[in-house]
């Protein structure tokens, strides 16, 4: 049995997620945490990973990026970040008391300047196992939101597809839909990890004309006044849940959330009979 796996860790009001291709090609997309949890340490610790063969941050904001003073023990080869953004433009986008970390992410970004060839890129199918990863981003909008400037990940394996849109609004969505391969690429997607940790700023109508997510993932906090969680459940057709616990019963669920449900496993790939295969487990 090949399986695609990716984890969407509980970093409370942030995102970090981790990608297992079944070529055993290791990929994070953006560097949340907790006070108490750090990814990047506990894949060093528990899962005994000691290189990554790819980091991808969809924006320069704090929230993304706070597990980044841990980026270089596990050696990523590539960072793939919007590198249009400047320096200036990612300072002006974030709060004076998160220069540390700014200055962490300023530091990478300069370092990494090789380019990658095809014959090396773990996002190549023919390098990871089958796994396809579509990534897109506008840059037409205002940099006075540099969430609009961020990157869409689209990661498809075995008739499976899960969408990593970042914190992007009204505008970047506006403009990437009007792009017939982008439209493509979405269509039929199975997950849908919420824009903006599920905020109303990046829930979008017009994706839903052609996107039906069964399942859509929030990555929050404990507080938010400006949820968007019904929104979504009305728009997602509903997946089986499973628990790690396992007296508690599996259950159908249209949106589920880190802030409730904890760390969320997913696994995508195909049974030894040849069927395709989706499954979600919950904390």
């Amino acid at each position: 049995m090949s399986s695609l796996r990716i984890i969407c860790w509980n970093v409370e009001h942030g995102n970090a997620s981790y990608i297992e291709t079944p070529a055993n090609k290791r990929f994070v997309i953006d560097l949340g945490s907790r006070s108490d949890f750090s990814p990047l340490t506990f894949l060093k610790n528990n899962f005994r990973i000691n290189n990554l063969d790819e980091v991808l941050i969809t924006h320069p904001h704090a929230d993304h990026l706070t597990d980044i003073y841990h980026f270089d023990s596990l050696s990523p080869r590539i960072f793939h970040r919007p590198r249009h953004l400047s320096e200036e433009e990612i300072r002006a986008a974030n709060r004076r008391e998160d220069t540390g970390i700014i200055d962490k992410y300023i530091e990478i970004n300069n370092r990494y300047t090789s380019a990658i060839g095809a014959s090396d890129n773990p996002e190549a199918p023919q390098n990871n196992g089958g796994v396809k990863f579509y990534v897109f981003n506008d840059s037409s909008s205002s940099k006075q939101n540099i969430n609009n400037h961020g990157l869409i990940v689209i990661i498809e394996y075995s008739d499976s597809k899960i969408i990593f849109p970042g914190d992007i609004e009204s505008p970047a969505w506006t403009a990437l839909l009007q792009r017939k391969d982008f439209a493509m690429a979405i269509s039929g997607a199975d997950i849908l990890i919420a824009p903006h940790h599920g905020r109303e700023s990046g829930f979008y109508n017009d994706l839903f004309k052609i996107l039906k997510p069964k399942l859509t993932i929030i990555s929050d906090g404990r507080f938010c006044d400006t949820s968007a969680t019904s929104r979504y459940s009305a728009v997602s057709t509903g997946w089986t849940i499973h628990h790690r616990d396992t007296s508690k019963a599996s259950e159908t669920r249209k949106c589920i959330t880190t802030r409730q449900d904890g760390h969320i496993d997913i696994k995508a790939g195909k049974n030894s009979d040849g069927r395709t295969f989706l499954s979600v487990t919950v904390d």
